[in-house]
């Protein structure tokens, strides 16, 4: 796909430009859709129905300018890390076709585009912008202090939400803030399926995470944090009145954890990251479930 885009441009371009989109993920968006989908729960539950034009734009195109930022000071951080990980040992840093400066510089370029888009909102929605961008820097360097970086990811992912409420009614309701808790929640469980991807490797180059923390405990821990999401997205559907389609989304999405459970039941590298990207389906459900339970009103 990447080879097609690029085509236009002169091959000793072209090169060059394929490796900042792989550097960004552009090649790998299930991370921006995982990012997307909360944003966007919290766009039609902020507007009560479907959200402005230009917020929702304005939103989306955010979304991918900051998982983009994410993921390339996401790799400058990991330059030392990654070349230790057989699944990141070709990631353009890491293999040297993009050199640290160079990815402070993608960065730097994708944060003052989403701080642009930011502008045309209003004054609270900037000022939580700011929040946002600390926590997407701040991000990558917590594996090498913490045990729970995932709860950081869920955080910089999630701060999309109360950002989505300040711009569609200008404050943040204890809605958006249950939203926000319930997301970070969820990131942890699905990062945490990503992370037992790499425990082994990381625990030999010294990274941490919450699949390290958990061990062996991992999958009666992943039970609990399912069920705390699915507890908070209940009271999310009470608060707001969501009809029937939501409550049937909320079921599919118990549905949807049990599959992942039983894929990751022996910790197989291939079934822990099939399980991180079925995640995709479960913000895609509920956010079915509540545009359906709002336009049915």
């Amino acid at each position: 796909m990447l080879d097609v885009l690029l085509a236009p441009l002169p091959p000793g371009a072209r090169a060059k430009a394929h490796d900042y989109l792989v550097l960004t993920r552009m090649d790998r968006p299930i991370g921006a859709l995982l990012l997307l989908w909360p944003t966007w729960w919290a766009l039609w539950l902020a507007a009560d129905d479907f959200p402005p034009w230009g917020t929702l734009v304005i939103f989306t195109l955010g979304v991918f300018a900051m998982r983009a930022a994410g993921c390339a000071i996401n790799d400058y951080a990991d330059r030392k890390l990654d070349p230790q990980v057989a699944r990141t040992a070709g990631r353009p840093i890491a293999s040297g076709r993009v050199t640290p400066r160079e990815a402070l510089a993608v960065f730097g370029a994708l944060l003052a585009f989403a701080f642009v888009l930011v502008l045309f909102t209003n004054a609270l929605t900037i000022k939580l912008s700011f929040a946002g961008a600390a926590l997407a820097a701040l991000y990558p360097f917590t594996k090498r202090y913490t045990y729970m970086p995932q709860v950081v990811l869920g955080a910089a992912f999630g701060w999309s939400i109360p950002m989505a409420f300040a711009a569609v009614s200008n404050t943040v309701p204890p809605l958006g803030w249950l939203l926000f808790l319930g997301n970070v929640v969820w990131s942890v469980v699905y990062d945490t399926e990503y992370a037992m991807v790499d425990r082994e490797d990381d625990i030999k180059a010294g990274a941490k995470s919450t699949a390290i923390l958990f061990g062996d405990a991992d999958l009666p821990i992943l039970v609990i944090l399912m069920a705390t999401f699915a507890l908070a997205m209940l009271f999310v559907g009470q608060r707001s009145h969501l009809g029937w389609p939501y409550w049937l989304a909320l079921l599919a999405s118990l549905g949807l954890f049990g599959h992942q459970l039983w894929r990751i039941r022996t910790r197989d590298r291939e079934a822990c990251l099939a399980a991180f990207r079925h995640n995709n389906w479960l913000g895609l459900v509920l956010w079915v479930g509540i545009v359906l339970a709002l336009a049915l009103r």
